[in-house]
């Protein structure tokens, strides 16, 4: 008896460790979530596009907050352009288009796709879930399974789907990502939806309502933090002389378990790009407040930095690295 509490005090640990994570990079329940008819329900509901391995959220998959190692796949298409007359011009032009790999995307976040059972990408509804075994994502086919943004750089993220790729599925969105290492995957039951354990999935399994909205902290690629006003409310805000709340970035964090031993410098994310970068110093003195109310941002410090997320690094990131956008993309 002594031995099996002794084996099983670890694991209730761990349990409660997972818990207390996903209920800080929660970051607090959404306060429209309380009243019937709010953006708790329908597309807004899954407005971000959460990504979870095991219900535990890694991220959100829009442009901007891609993992820094990320590097797109080019894809050469043709588009139709003017011939002049009497000229050898060919009638069109080619392109070039970004696409991702989703187990690229998956080894960024420090996923071994070795271990990975199952993944699934829904779309706008849970009937249209494309489902791959970890055997189909590490197969020859597992390399054209990718996604694209709807607007390039930008936009609600699209599956590019091969032909003959796990369940044949290919819807025209994205609405989360789900994967699936020791727990249980759900079951997709035909023009109905997911189910598990014989119950139908309205939520992110063994997490509960998809993440939405807030300011995401991001250390190294990987969520750690969400920033909401109910998370706020049970913080202490700075000193004030001029009656505006502001908090302080650092002592926020490492009150919410974000290790922050190893940062050396911080980028602020506004409109999908990476804006200011902050140093390891300036990140431990700067104080924020939050946007107005509609908006799901944070000013940062004197220069009020607008801040729609931030992303950590434990080494110093090189301007070639960020993304670089073409000049066509731009347009």
């Amino acid at each position: 008896m002594i031995n099996q509490a002794r084996a099983s005090a670890p694991s209730q640990a761990a349990r409660d460790a997972e818990l207390a994570s996903a209920k800080a990079i929660r970051g607090g329940d959404d306060e429209d979530d309380r009243t019937p008819g709010g953006s708790g329900s329908g597309a807004k509901k899954w407005r971000d596009t959460g990504v979870y391995v095991d219900g535990k959220p890694m991220g959100v998959l829009c442009f901007g907050e891609l993992p820094i190692t990320l590097k797109p796949v080019w894809m050469e298409e043709k588009m139709s352009a003017e011939k002049e007359p009497g000229s050898n011009d060919p009638g069109y032009k080619i392109v070039y288009q970004r696409r991702y790999r989703f187990t690229d995307y998956l080894k960024a976040l420090g996923v071994d796709l070795n271990k990975v059972k199952e993944i699934q990408v829904p779309g706008p509804r849970f009937s249209e879930t494309i489902i791959a075994s970890g055997k189909d994502l590490r197969g020859k086919a597992g390399k054209d399974f990718m996604f694209r943004f709807g607007a390039e750089i930008g936009g609600k993220p699209i599956p590019v789907v091969p032909d003959d790729f796990g369940n044949g599925m290919s819807p025209d969105k994205i609405s989360t990502v789900m994967v699936y290492i020791d727990k249980k995957p759900p079951v997709l039951v035909p023009n109905e939806g997911l189910e598990l354990d014989g119950k139908p999935v309205t939520n992110v399994p063994y997490y509960g309502d998809p993440l939405r909205g807030g300011v995401r902290l991001y250390s190294d690629d990987k969520l750690a933090l969400v920033i909401k006003r109910p998370l706020l409310r049970q913080t202490k805000p700075e000193p004030s002389t001029d009656g505006v709340t502001r908090y302080k970035l650092w002592s926020l964090m490492e009150a919410q378990h974000v290790d922050t031993a190893k940062i050396l410098e911080g980028w602020v994310l506004r409109g999908e790009r990476r804006t200011e970068k902050l140093t390891r110093e300036e990140l431990m003195s700067v104080t924020f407040e939050m946007g107005e109310k509609e908006k799901n941002e944070m000013l940062l410090g004197d220069k009020k930095h607008h801040a729609s997320a931030i992303a950590f690094h434990s080494r110093h990131i090189k301007p070639e690295e960020l993304p670089q956008i073409r000049p066509e993309e731009t347009n």
